[in-house]
């Protein structure tokens, strides 16, 4: 659909699995755009999250590829490559391997986590440039309620 000046009736008509999928595909080349000038991936990012205790993982136990890719299997795209990602994070010294191929996050690797978490905010603030926090929330609760209505759960 051309990017063109539309009627609030014509935009109450446009279909909404085709909007969030061009918004979805968007948010995220933009997203890796901006990491990747600042060296990393986000799949990168997502590894140290999911090894990380002051993170997404409960306990900070090491974790196998298939225990990472099944722990990010409702975000990680089908082009990511968990194997080729997390040895890039090995040579860094930000992961380490044990006996089992279980990965660890290491000192530096949570040390570049904090740092790299600290990006967040400037991609976020120009995601949402032009859109105020009320707007933000009613697209974000029109959105869950869609979900819902399509028979998902909108965690």
């Amino acid at each position: 659909m051309p990017d063109q000046q539309l009627s609030d009736a014509e935009l109450a008509a446009q279909p909404a699995a085709y909007w969030t999928g061009v918004a979805y595909e968007a948010l995220i080349a933009y997203t890796r755009e901006r990491q990747a000038e600042k060296g990393y991936t986000q799949p990168q990012f997502w590894l140290l999250r999911n090894l990380s205790a002051a993170d997404i993982s409960p306990d900070g136990a090491g974790m196998t590829l298939p225990e990472l890719q099944q722990a990010m299997a409702s975000y990680i795209r089908p082009e990511d490559d968990l194997a080729v990602e997390a040895e890039v994070l090995v040579r860094r010294g930000w992961l380490r391997r044990d006996a089992e191929d279980r990965l660890w996050i290491t000192e530096e690797g949570e040390q570049a986590r904090l740092d790299l978490r600290r990006n967040a905010p400037a991609i976020r603030a120009a995601l949402h440039e032009g859109i105020p926090d009320a707007d933000y929330v009613t697209t974000v609760k029109v959105l869950r309620q869609l979900v819902r209505n399509a028979g998902g759960t909108a965690a």
